[in-house]
Parts: structure tokens; sequence; C-alpha cells
């Protein structure tokens, strides 16, 4: 007869010990240090100075001759204004992040991330990067269909992007990411191809200096796609290295950018120059009179 307590005893050792401490209850916390606040305030001074700096620009030239330096202007405004919110805390959130984990002999445990997204960058690049894209589409000589196409793509890779980063579910993160990448090759269309065979068009320096600012353009945009899905997408870096890689990011696109933009065009004898309702107003046709109808006396 077999006894069940001296079988115990023999298979006691094959029994896996239960866990004394469930790993995962303890949230971790992904946010920024004061190197990461300090980087905001200095973007924020150096788009300040641009703003202002692209302002006096823009004063120097004649209201026919502004375009550009009012676009160029408006970008680095907004990327003052997103940086001051970012700088103060204003502009930022927390996105939570449950990540499961299944072990074959355990309970399942979860791992809880909050991590800081600053949803103000987001405002400021859906603001921003359409007024960039008018710049280029109005250096190139776009028609007004592919820019809308290009303003309208542009907008929903940002929307995507901000979608996705406040997604607590890995696959829908990854689902609107491809949105955005797929929203960002229509834009690189519009630009790379119709912009370029448009620009040829016209005279070889205005070609030359497009095929430049906006090959410098695409590159860098091409970059921001990579960090946000090594930062936000998978967080394989720090907030702080997020911060800092769109910090420079963010100068060369706006700041460089636009000197390079306005230092050129001002230095072009054929820039742009335009009259009608951007330089003189309604005209007198067009005006609204009130109280002044002689017929009715």
């Amino acid at each position: 007869m077999i006894d069940p307590v001296e079988e115990f005893k023999k298979h006691a050792g094959d029994v896996l010990p239960m866990p004394t401490a469930v790993p995962g209850n303890t949230p971790i916390y992904q946010t920024a240090s004061a190197t990461g606040h300090r980087a905001l305030w200095v973007v924020f001074v150096i788009m300040l100075l641009s703003s202002l700096a692209f302002y006096i620009m823009a004063f120097r030239v004649p209201v026919q001759k502004r375009l550009f330096h009012i676009l160029t202007a408006f970008i680095t405004t907004f990327a003052t204004l997103s940086y001051y919110a970012m700088a103060t805390g204003d502009g930022v959130g927390k996105n939570k992040i449950t990540i499961k984990h299944t072990e074959k002999h355990f309970p399942d445990t979860y791992d809880v991330i909050y991590r800081e997204v600053y949803w103000a960058r987001y405002v400021d690049w859906s603001l921003t990067t359409p007024l960039l894209l008018l710049d280029l589409c109005f250096l190139a000589g776009l028609n007004g269909a592919s820019i809308l196409v290009a303003v309208v793509a542009d907008i929903i890779m940002i929307l995507t992007g901000l979608f996705a980063a406040f997604t607590v579910d890995e696959s829908p993160k990854w689902g609107w990411y491809a949105m955005a990448c797929i929203a960002y090759l229509v834009v690189i269309y519009q630009l790379a191809l119709n912009g370029r065979q448009v620009a040829m068009q016209k005279n070889k320096k205005t070609a030359t200096f497009f095929a430049a600012i906006g090959g410098f353009t695409l590159i860098l945009w091409t970059v921001y796609p990579i960090i946000w899905g090594i930062a936000d997408g998978s967080r394989n870096i720090s907030v702080d290295a997020e911060i800092i890689a769109y910090a420079v990011l963010d100068i060369m696109a706006k700041c460089v950018f636009g000197f390079w933009l306005l230092f050129t065009h001002d230095n072009m004898s054929d820039s742009a120059s335009i009259e009608g309702f951007w330089a003189n107003g309604l005209g007198k046709e067009g005006t609204l009179r009130i109280g002044d109808d002689d017929e009715g006396a």
C-alpha cells in the first residue's frame, strides 16, 4: 500500500515555489529631469530671438515681398509659444502604458509605465509644418491643388502621431504610426516630385535653391519619425534624450531653415512680388459702404 505522506515527501522538491513578491506592482515613471527642462528653456529663447529677427527682416522689405518673411516668422512664433508651454509644464501630459507578462507556471504580471508626452509639441507641428510647406510650395510655384493635398496630408501625419503617442495598447499605436508614415509619403511626393518638376521650369537659381532647401527639409523631417519610434513608440530612450533630439531638429528645421530661406530670397533679383489684396487691401469696388447711398436720399 502506498503511503500518500511518503509520496508527497519524495516529490516535494518538484513543486515550484510561489514567488514571495509579485513583480510589476510599482509604476514606472519616465519623466524629464533638470537637463530636459533646461533644454526646453534654451530652445524657447532661440525661437524667440529668431522670431524677432524674422519680423525685423520683414519690415526691411516692401510689403509686396514679405510673404516668405511673414510665414517664416509665424513658424518660429508658434514654436516659441509651444516651447514656453513645455518648459513651464503646461504643455505636457502622461500616457499610461500597461505591459502584460505571461509566465508558464506563474500568474500574469503587469508593468505600468507613465511616460511624459509633450502634447504642445504636436500642436506646434500641426501649425508650423503647414506654414513651412507653404514656404516651399510657394518657392517652387506649385498649383493650389497640390498645395492643398500636401498640407492636408501633413496635418493627418501630425494628428495620427498625436493619437499614437497617447494610445495605451501597443498594436493600435503602431497602426497610427503606419498611417502617419503613409501621409508623410504623400508630402514627399508633392515636394520631391511635383515641386521639383515645377521649380525646374523656373530659372536655374530658383530650381537649385529649391532642390537644396527642399532636400534639407525632407532629410530632417525623415529623422522625426525615427526619433518618435525609439522615444514615444518603443520607449528605448529617455525623455531627456527625446527632448534634446527634437530640440536639435526643431532648431534646424525652423530657425536654420528660416534664415537660409530669407537671406537667399532677399538676394534673388527675381523674388516673388505680390500685389492686389496682399499689398493694397480691398479696392474701392470691393469695400462695404454704409450710409453713403445717394439714391436713398
